[in-house]
């Protein structure tokens, strides 16, 4: 994009944006009502328009049913779709809400709804809105929280999520050049109060960015921070998948069971701590059955193994030297190998 923050999104930026998108057979928006979804709108739109032969969108509105003043942004989202040759939906989250956790459980009920809209319009895309700053935010959400490497790769411009791959073609854009844009179109949009509600961890990391830009750490800089982890995030995803197949064929070909992984100690114990981590991290979010694992946790288990695996008795037969469930995985060590299984399901109180 632009090293303009401030200049508007131009029609020959906007078919850039949307590029790889244009052999989908059909595209889903998700629009709020506020400046980014409006924008991801409005660009999509002219970008259509530009194809001799392009994919058909749907816009969508989720309504959580948590402001008043929701139906009405949704129904100014309709509006503005029809007047751009759009059809729009509005799905609602009905049921109880939880008194707690109550962003998470909306982004769930948001995502879940986005993707049965895509079933039904045929879609093989959902694109949502998010930008360069809503990047660095959870860049800043997922350091504070102590996130590995994956997870400081932060978002990504592609994630498969229920069978639809989620796009977010505007991971580049700062938020002000999409505010731009719409100011140059005439173009109105909502403004969501909790978003500067500091009640809720986002907007209070939003106040700090200011004061991080003035020591060089702004939105431009977290965001390509972010892209270089997911870079490195890859390369050592490549590296696990090697060391996987070696594991294997260090079993002389014995055909692996489903429910069971099976490596080497020794073997294991030789490889980067990093690969050993996805390593173990793989095995039990497959085989477990209250998963995902928490990483810091993984990191104990594999403290313990890698005492267990260097002490006395690990490579002799008989009794395991180590047994520990995890994340509903069985985890042991004996005859000089360590296995990962289901553990057995825990008995119900008063059973």
């Amino acid at each position: 994009m632009s090293d303009d923050d401030d200049s508007p999104i131009s029609a020959r930026e906007a078919r850039r944006l949307f590029a790889g998108l244009r052999d989908a057979p059909a595209l889903v928006l998700a629009v709020s009502g506020g400046p980014d979804s409006v924008a991801l709108m409005w660009l999509a739109a002219r970008w259509q328009r530009s194809l001799a032969r392009g994919p058909q969108i749907t816009v969508v509105t989720i309504d959580h049913g948590l402001r008043p003043e929701a139906a009405r942004e949704a129904r100014e989202v309709k509006r503005l779709a029809a007047a751009l040759g759009l059809p729009h939906r509005t799905l609602r989250w009905r049921g109880e809400k939880p008194k707690t956790g109550l962003p998470a459980a909306a982004r769930e009920a948001r995502y879940r709804l986005l993707a049965q809209a895509a079933r039904a319009a045929g879609a093989s895309h959902v694109l949502t809105a998010h930008t360069r700053d809503d990047q660095a935010e959870t860049l800043l959400m997922r350091l504070f929280r102590g996130s590995g490497l994956a997870g400081l790769s932060a978002m990504a411009p592609f994630t498969e999520r229920d069978g639809i791959v989620l796009a977010r073609p505007l991971l580049d854009v700062p938020k002000s050049q999409l505010i731009a844009t719409l100011r140059r179109a005439r173009i109105g949009f909502a403004e969501d109060p909790t978003n500067r509600d500091t009640a809720y961890t986002r907007p209070r990391l939003r106040a700090l960015l200011p004061l991080l830009a003035a020591e060089g750490g702004d939105a431009r800089n977290l965001a390509r921070l972010a892209a270089r982890l997911a870079r490195a995030n890859a390369a050592v995803e490549v590296l696990a998948d090697g060391a996987e197949r070696f594991l294997r064929l260090r079993d002389r070909g014995d055909a692996p069971q489903a429910s069971v992984r099976s490596f080497e100690a020794a073997t294991f114990a030789a490889l980067p701590e990093e690969v050993r981590l996805r390593l173990l991290l793989r095995a039990i979010n497959a085989l477990g059955h209250e998963g995902p694992a928490e990483l810091g946790k993984v990191e104990t288990l594999m403290s313990v193994l890698d005492r267990a695996i260097a002490g006395p008795g690990a490579a002799a037969n008989g009794r395991p030297v180590l047994k520990q469930t995890l994340a509903g995985a069985l985890i042991s060590l004996a005859g000089g190998r360590i296995q990962i299984a289901p553990a057995p399901a825990r008995r119900r109180k008063g059973r």
